[in-house]
């Protein structure tokens, strides 16, 4: 692999394949080396030759994490430090302390008063409202509410955090990102569960969709320092995890041109001065033929690389905006590419519908598939071998856990 000095260092916060993809992104775009402090040293990330990797299992606290931005920008002082954060509480780091980060830093986020509003589900369906964007049956539930309370949509349900960050630092040992639940007794269980760790936010009991994986979308953009969107690339989830701490995470995606949608969503950020990368979940519901947005991630999802291998890289729209002061033409993406991060094997396994599966073959013989921690050049064998376990891994995890 071969490397150029920058006016830049682009430097991560996290450990999954989020911080991988994105520093990939960076070396495709710049063939710059980027610096990725995590927790622990393991991942993608850890042993690749484009990537220094150091962990710190303190990284997420608020005095560890400024201490080592600054420091790190102190000593490289002539160049700009362009810092990412691959996770909700890195994010949410780095928003909550803008306003003491080095002067050669740029971490191109909203402000923090406004991305906590938006981690709380209940701002974000009001937003849905305003811009005619569709979002399932939901109840916000309150723990003031006890168990006296009523829906309007039949079991199963979806249960889930309404402030994911606070949720996962209170871990029980039934917690699950999603649940799906089948009747009230589980439905009252889990909600005490869940408390009784020590969440005190709200929860949102939300109808469940019909339909499988393959009735997901997500949807990735970037919005410049004025608040206007230049890029969208939504994609088309074929197949997700379904460990109990994964579920929901992509597994397989072929981005899907719908500027309809896009651009209502797109008339949502710029309302709200939206600044950087946001990630919609997204499902399609064959009762109304309507999309149903779920959530806002104030951030490039985990499953980013979807929207680079498109031609879309993710690091050229902060680079070329932040460091080299350049205006961006708005994008929309609207050719097809498969991502995916499980073995083809497992993928033609568990994706049900033919129509998609021959479209995977399809872009799989034209060449335009990708899984992004496979980098040619990047293949230290302890690197390699932790890399393959991983992705063979995911044919008894889907075996275990898929139904």
């Amino acid at each position: 692999m071969e490397f150029k000095e920058r006016e830049f260092i682009p430097v991560m916060l996290g450990g999954d394949i989020n911080t991988y993809s994105v520093a990939r992104a960076f070396y495709e775009q710049y063939q710059v080396r980027s610096f990725i402090f995590g927790k622990f040293p393991s991942g993608p990330s850890y042993n690749s030759r484009m990537i220094t990797y150091r962990a710190n299992p303190k990284i997420d606290t608020d005095e560890v994490f400024l201490k080592t931005v600054n420091g790190f920008a102190k000593k490289h002082k002539e160049k700009k430090i362009v810092l990412i954060g691959c996770g909700d509480s890195y994010v949410a780091l780095i928003s909550r302390h803008k306003a003491e980060l080095a002067e050669n830093i740029i971490a191109p986020y909203i402000d923090f008063d406004l991305m906590n509003s938006l981690q709380q589900k209940e701002t974000f369906y009001r937003l849905c409202e305003k811009h005619g964007v569709d979002y399932p049956g939901t109840v916000i539930y309150d723990q003031s509410m006890g168990m006296d309370f009523e829906m309007n949509f039949p079991y199963p349900v979806i249960l889930k955090p309404s402030d994911s960050i606070q949720y996962w630092e209170h871990p029980f040992a039934s917690q699950k990102k999603v649940y799906t639940i089948s009747d009230r007794k589980e439905l009252e269980q889990v909600i005490r569960d869940i408390y009784g760790a020590g969440y005190r936010d709200k929860l949102i009991i939300q109808d469940m969709i019909p339909g499988n994986d393959e009735y997901m979308r997500v949807l990735t953009a970037y919005s410049d320092r004025n608040g206007k969107v230049k890029m969208m690339c939504l994609g088309h989830v074929l197949l997700e995890e379904h460990t109990p701490h994964g579920l929901g995470n992509h597994a397989v995606i072929i981005t899907e041109p719908n500027e309809e949608l896009m651009l209502r969503v797109k008339n949502l950020l710029e309302d709200l001065h939206y600044t950087g990368f946001s990630n919609f979940d997204i499902k399609y519901d064959r009762r109304d033929g309507k999309y149903k947005f779920f959530e806002i991630n104030t951030r490039q999802g985990r499953s980013n690389y979807y929207v680079t291998g498109s031609g879309f890289n993710i690091a050229k729209y902060v680079v070329e905006e932040y460091v080299y002061g350049k205006e961006l033409p708005l994008e929309l993406a609207k050719e097809e590419h498969l991502w995916m991060v499980v073995p083809k094997a497992v993928a033609f396994k568990y994706v049900k519908d033919e129509n998609l599966k021959a479209k995977m073959r399809k872009l799989i013989r034209e060449k335009k598939m990708v899984n992004p921690v496979f980098l040619r050049g990047d293949l230290k064998p302890k690197r390699f071998l932790a890399m393959l376990k991983t992705h063979f891994s995911h044919f008894v995890k889907f075996k275990k856990y898929y139904s």
